[in-house]
């Protein structure tokens, strides 16, 4: 067996997949709270996490691609659109996708600015070479990891040439990360990518890796504590972790 593919199904096994996917127009109303409710303990809301990666995928735009205002960009697993309301400001052209009308309707009415489109979770309902930059923020450990390497070849796909894609994902060797799954319940699917198997992924589907870094060390908001995750990002404790690809001419 190929050793890409020992290090996925090693992944894959690290937690059983459950019969049924979960079903997150359930939690359409209660999105939010279910997610503060899990991370509760931490000490910090929501929006300072989400926060924190739109901060990390702006910079990482605007040095790869030049003014943020210019280019068109997915985020692929919009939900009910939490991640767009730091985003819409600044990137204009912006598309959401996800595979469940019940979100995809929220996320509309939570972010009338930016288009949404409800996808199979298999082919994005766009076509090749459509946006500069494609990215998916904490959502593809609910993706089954036999789609895995189809849906970062999607990321490509739908990239312009020289077009940047970025994950970030959650930190299986972060204890605080998996308690905070644990707790989350519409996370009972949640598969957890490592980091070396999500570079693996975007290489596999012919990105270039151009930035990856583990996030997210301290719960707390000064500038001082992001200063020293910068010099610390190495290092495999953050209790996130995203990698950003460049798609080739």
């Amino acid at each position: 067996m190929p050793e890409d593919k020992k290090v996925l199904n090693k992944e894959a096994n690290t937690k059983t997949e459950p019969d049924k996917q979960i079903s997150f127009d359930e939690y359409i109303e209660t999105y939010k709270t279910e997610i503060q409710d899990s991370i509760g303990f931490i000490g910090q809301d929501v929006d300072f996490f989400i926060e924190i990666k739109v901060e990390l995928l702006k910079k990482l735009a605007q040095k790869t691609l030049g003014t943020l205002s210019g280019i068109k960009a997915l985020d692929i697993g919009s939900g009910v659109g939490l991640v767009d309301r730091f985003l819409k400001s600044s990137i204009p052209d912006l598309y959401g996708v996800d595979v469940e009308s019940g979100v995809v309707e929220k996320a509309s009415q939570n972010n009338p600015e930016v288009t949404y489109n409800i996808y199979d979770g298999l082919k994005l309902p766009f076509e090749d070479n459509t946006f500069d930059l494609s990215f998916a923020i904490n959502v593809m450990h609910h993706v089954p990891p036999v789609h895995w390497r189809n849906f970062a070849g999607e990321m490509n796909r739908v990239l312009k040439p020289c077009g940047i894609a970025a994950v970030f994902e959650h930190n299986p060797l972060n204890p605080l990360t998996r308690i905070a799954v644990a707790r989350c319940e519409f996370d009972r699917d949640a598969v957890l990518l490592n980091h070396k198997t999500l570079k693996g992924l975007l290489k596999e589907a012919k990105l270039e890796i151009i930035e990856d870094a583990y996030i997210v060390f301290f719960p707390f908001k000064a500038k001082f504590f992001r200063s020293i995750e910068l010099g610390i990002s190495w290092l495999p404790f953050g209790a996130q972790h995203f990698a950003a690809g460049r798609k080739k001419q």
